[in-house]
């Protein structure tokens, strides 16, 4: 298979994938089953039809609406069908027939479904957190991540940091500064990053935040959903952490 091919085979995998992932956003934060019921209308609750269940082509062929009632398809499902593809596409043009295409588009997927649901819903589903932590330490043996261990002591700082800002939010605040789901999915963070990407993801995520949507939730008094921005900094760990580390303990810190 040529390089070309594998990039269209990986594109047309995660766009299928990314319509299960569409199905896990929009049930797991109600804690719904993503077995059943099959795919349905949200409006007049009829089945859908096999062309309207085609990944972005079901949309475009029903032209965003429901074949039956008329009731409009949000334009969530079909977006997260095509980021999904350019994840696993680009993945597979940067690495090849390795296993670090699949272990960094599987993260990166996991990372998409996280910012998705928590800016829709503020709620960062287990499934997504501890069951991708679960699947980031059963990758780590594959070669181009980190070691088990790393991963294992990512995940353990990931958790235990948020963990710790939490509580001291808590106690100084009176009230929950942070989510659960925040400390949970830096576990999952972690295991794929090891401990210096936390740290990078970490730093990225609050740097983020604070100057996208701090403002907006200082005049409008809404939430920050922490997870978008979580999620922004470990791609951002996963694809440049390694250089910004060693960056900054030669430029900052002066360590060799």
């Amino acid at each position: 298979m040529s390089g070309g091919q594998l990039t269209i085979f990986a594109a047309l995998t995660g766009v299928a994938l990314g319509s299960f992932l569409g199905v896990c956003i929009a049930r797991w934060p109600a804690g719904r089953s993503v077995v059943r019921p099959r795919s349905e209308c949200w409006s007049c609750r009829a089945p859908l039809r096999w062309f309207e269940v085609i990944p972005v082509l079901g949309y475009l062929i029903a032209r965003g609406r429901c074949s039956r009632c008329g009731a409009g398809v949000s334009v969530q499902y079909p977006l997260v069908e095509i980021a999904t593809g350019v994840i696993w596409a680009g993945m597979a043009a940067r690495w090849g027939v390795h296993p670090e295409a699949l272990r960094g588009a599987v993260f990166l997927t996991i990372l998409l479904g996280i910012a998705v649901s928590d800016a829709r819903t503020y709620i960062i589903p287990d499934q997504f957190s501890l069951g991708g932590a679960a699947i980031g330490l059963a990758l780590a043996p594959l070669a181009g991540g980190p070691e088990l261990l790393d991963a294992v002591l990512g995940s353990a700082l990931g958790f235990a940091f948020l963990w710790a800002v939490a509580t001291v939010g808590r106690i100084v605040l009176g009230k929950d500064a942070m989510g659960g789901g925040d400390v949970k999915m830096m576990a999952m963070v972690g295991a794929f990053v090891g401990p210096p990407g936390v740290l990078v993801t970490l730093f990225g995520g609050a740097l983020l935040g604070a100057l996208v949507f701090a403002p907006v939730s200082l005049r409008s008094g809404r939430l920050v959903p922490f997870g978008v921005f979580l999620a922004l900094g470990a791609g951002v760990a996963y694809t440049w952490g390694d250089a910004i580390a060693a960056w900054y303990a030669g430029s900052i810190l002066g360590l060799e």
